[in-house]
Parts: structure tokens; sequence; C-alpha cells
């Protein structure tokens, strides 16, 4: 059987492309930044180029914001079945400031400076965020069961007391959980009794894997869409986070009005070339997209037998989205920092599972979105860090020390 093309992409040819994910470490090999190895889809890079082929380096015309927002809502409805008026849609530049927004404008009208509630772990500019704009955030650690990952339902019922902003990660970086329905329900339900909003952030939505189902949280009940807000982006899916476009989602009529006084600025900061390019993933990459799920879920499967293999103490659960595995390292002894462990001793660039709150501590995050033979040398760099080179290193094409081949 011939190779996958994605094999076939080394280390070399991913350094010369010059991203920060395999630069901003030395020679490390890069599983940290959460971007793929993968280029994007056809009809994406040609359309943001256009865009300055044409002379269009000033602020973005409407016909380009309209066709991003029809874009985003044919997407959501042909994707998840999510169907709204394209004017619903708003262009910002990345997911982040969503948050912002969500922070500033859209807390419960009764309690300005309440709280954000954080699922724990959460991604991590999401924990220092809140403290930025003078917030107390409250983090509810998510219980990890033989199977998966289950909320704490009433840690989070007492966190939501009194009126709350909840932020709703799903699919959940970095632990990869896909909210089902039910549990949707069942957070709406305690997000209006209590008087709470959310913000959900849905910037992974397109990558769930077979046997799961992503459902956008305002699209459940008319309830959820009153009081929550959605931050989508094509930056993930079809890995374009330098294009620096997202959409903020608003569903109800009290939120876009207040957005018509506020949103103006925030608005300008989405990239021209990133509106187009957008458009473009939306309206014709489902084929790409379909493709590198299949290789992503493949990557999945393969890193559950590395890891069994070459780190036989970790223990990992396969995520059910997105492409970032979360890793238990705490029975290796490797101290408070285990990242600056694999990085000395491994060569390799891994994120600190502490910054994604307390509930990460002893865990690191790894990005598979990588080749196959990348990602096997990644996790024999780690094996051999913790139990040393074994005899057959010396004819593994997909380990070759600090300086990699493959």
């Amino acid at each position: 059987m011939d190779a996958h093309p994605f094999d076939r992409i080394t280390v070399d040819e991913l350094r010369r492309g010059g991203s920060l994910k395999w630069t901003g470490q030395q020679e490390a090999l890069g599983a940290w930044i959460a971007e793929m190895d993968f280029g994007t889809a056809p009809g994406v890079l040609e359309a943001a180029a256009q865009t300055i082929a044409s002379g269009l380096v000033g602020y973005a015309p409407a016909y380009l914001v309209s066709s991003l927002q029809e874009a985003t809502a044919d997407w959501l409805d042909a994707r998840f079945g999510w169907r709204l008026d394209p004017a619903q849609i708003r262009p910002l530049s990345n997911v982040g400031a969503a948050f912002d927004a969500a922070i500033m404008h859209f807390s419960p009208a009764h309690r300005p400076d309440a709280p954000v509630v954080l699922l724990t772990p959460a991604y991590m500019p999401f924990i220092d965020t809140p403290a930025r704009f003078g917030r107390r955030s409250i983090q509810v650690p998510m219980l990890r069961t033989g199977i998966g990952w289950e909320l704490d339902w009433a840690g989070l019922e007492s966190a939501l007391s009194g009126g709350a902003l909840l932020v709703l990660v799903n699919p959940h970086n970095p632990i990869g959980k896909v909210y089902t329905r039910a549990e949707l329900l069942r957070i709406s339900r305690l997000v209006e009794h209590t008087g709470s909003r959310v913000f959900a952030d849905e910037i992974h939505a397109p990558l769930v894997y077979g046997g799961y189902e992503h459902h956008p949280y305002a699209a459940i009940s008319d309830t959820a869409a009153g009081h929550s807000i959605t931050g989508i982006s094509a930056s993930k899916a079809f890995n374009i986070p330098g294009l620096k476009c997202a959409q903020l989602v608003l569903t109800n009529d009290a939120d876009r009005t207040l957005w018509a006084r506020v949103g103006i600025v925030p608005e300008h900061g989405a990239a021209t070339p990133g509106l187009a390019g957008t458009a473009a993933a939306y309206d014709g990459g489902q084929a790409w997209l379909g493709k590198v799920l299949g290789y992503l879920e493949g990557n999945r499967d393969l890193l559950g037998g590395l890891v069994a293999e070459h780190l036989p103490r970790v223990r990992y659960l396969a995520p059910q989205g997105t492409y970032l595995a979360w890793l238990d390292v705490s029975e290796l002894g490797l101290g408070p920092d285990p990242v600056r462990f694999f990085r000395q001793q491994a060569q390799l660039a891994l994120t600190d599972g502490a910054l994604c709150g307390q509930a990460g501590r002893g865990f690191v995050r790894l990005n598979f979105a990588t080749p196959r033979p990348v990602l096997a040398g990644m996790l024999h760099r780690m094996g051999a860090s913790i139990d040393g080179p074994d005899q057959f290193d010396e004819d593994d094409p997909e380990y070759s020390g600090a300086s990699p081949s493959f």
C-alpha cells in the first residue's frame, strides 16, 4: 500500500515552512501549538491571496463581510443543522476576541461583575483572561471516569449560584470531550435557573470523530439561544489561524442590539484576507476536511498503541474530538515541570497541563496533527527519555535522536 501523502511530510520540510510551532522551540519536535501540519483546503490560500493581489489591503468592503456571513450560515446549516440569519454572524479577529466581548458586554444583566466559571482543565488563555478585566474566575474540575470525562454537576451549580458567565468549550480543549445533547440541556437548565450566561467556544466543532456528534449549544433550545453567545472559526479545522478571522454568533435580539453599538471596532479586527479565505474554506473545503479527519482519527488510534508501548505508566483517554491528546504523566515522577523534562531529555515541545488550571497539574497536552512517522518518533523519544534507548533505536527509521530525519 502506498504511503499516505501526509506520511511523506518531513520534519525538515516543516521547519522550512517557518511556523512558530516548528521554529519557536529550536530543535524540538513541535507538539505544543494547536495547529496542523497538513496545509489547508484547496482554494483557501488562493482566495486570501486574491484580496491582496486586488489591492484590498484597507478596511474590508461590505461585500466581503456579507460573503463571510452567508458562507458561515450555509456551513453551520449543512454541517450541524443550525439555521441562522447571516446577520446574526459577526466577524472578529479570533475566538479570544469573542471571549473578551462576552466578558465586557454579555455577562448577566443583574450582575455585571459576575465571576467567570471555567470547566477545568481549560484552554490556557481562558485561565488568565478574566483577571485582565478585573473579574474573578471559579474553576470547576472535570471528573475523570474509566471511560471518559464527566461534569461535577454539584460543583457547577454552586459556581453558577447568583449568576455567572460560564465558559463552555465544546469539543473541550484539552481533554477532547464532546458534550452530549443531554448534557447540554442539563447545563442550560442550570444556567437559566441561576440567571447565568454562557460563552460557547466551538472552534473545534468540525473536528469530531466517529461515534460522536457536535451539537451547537445555542441550537439545542430557545432557552439556550437566549442566554448564550458563540465563538467559532475555521482556524482549527482548516488550519488558518494566521488569517485572523473568527465569527461571533448572536442568538437573541437584545445582544444584537447591544453589539450594533459596541461591535464596530472589534469587527474591524478581522483581516480582509481572512474573510475571503474563511468563506472559501466553508464553501469548498468539506471534502478536504473529511480526508483530514480520517487521517487524524488514525493518528488518535495509533497514539493509544504508542503510549501503551513506550509509556505504559502514562494514562491516556482517546479524545472524542480535537487533535489534542491529554496525557497523565503524574506517575512518572518528573517533578513539577514535566514539559521542561521532555523538552530537555526528549527534544519534544509539549504544553504544560498546569497552564490549564489546577486540574491540569501532572498532565501534558500533545498535538497529534502531524505525520504518523513524526508522531511515532515523538512517542519513542518520550519513552526513551524515561527508560533509556532500547536495542532497536539504531534501526528505527522513526527515531533519530536530536536531529530527526523523518
